[in-house]
């Protein structure tokens, strides 16, 4: 965390928190709410400033509960979450991975396919699912006891039989386990939407 933001909470220690205004889109873009449509519903807008997303990034965090949030200076923006609360990417040496706030993770733990066919990873810093664009160099690193896993065994695992597969990644053979999208706040322990608990003022 900033020392900025650390010295304003120091300052300014009960700041209303902030509900409804950032999300975090499945590609690991940052969506802020710019305004209503002329039917009421928000309007988010994805935010480009590079110094804001890095600012954002090093600035998020979850509380207790499972709700992510942007420790903005003394207030928390707490955000709406279209899948996992990471975003996992490859990075240049295409032999690990980082998060999208360019975190890099040191382990991974377990993989997930979910029921679209998507990658979720667990590792030391949580939970995330694989950018999409890097999901086809991840699927040609999965393994039967046998050798490379076929189209037919990736298929199965998706439509939930449990054939014996691992992710080939780094020095380490993962398991590899199939889990519906659905299920996923509940497995690991985090609230897509977050609100305010009963009593907690907002802005």
């Amino acid at each position: 965390m900033d020392e900025i933001v650390s010295r304003a909470m120091q300052k300014w220690p009960n700041v209303p928190n902030v509900f409804g205004w950032l999300r975090l889109d499945r590609r690991g873009n940052w969506l802020v709410k710019s305004r209503q449509s002329q039917w009421g519903a928000p309007v988010f807008e994805r935010i480009g400033n590079a110094a804001v997303i890095e600012f954002i990034g090093r600035n998020y965090a979850h509380d207790d509960a499972g709700r992510w949030f942007f420790q903005n200076g003394p207030q928390r923006v707490f955000v709406t979450l279209e899948y996992t609360p990471l975003v996992y990417r490859l990075r240049g040496d295409r032999e690990s991975l980082e998060t999208h706030t360019g975190r890099a993770a040191e382990e991974v733990r377990a993989a997930w396919i979910d029921d679209a066919g998507m990658l979720v990873l667990e590792t030391e810093l949580g939970p995330g699912v694989l950018l999409d664009r890097d999901l086809p160099a991840l699927l040609d690193r999965i393994e039967t006891a046998s050798g490379p896993a076929s189209e037919e065994s990736l298929a199965a695992l998706t439509a939930g039989a449990l054939p014996d597969l691992t992710l080939d990644f780094g020095l380490r053979r993962v398991p590899l386990s199939a889990i519906v999208a659905a299920e996923i706040p509940v497995r690991f322990g985090f609230i897509a939407d977050p609100h305010p608990a009963p009593g907690e003022p907002e802005c």
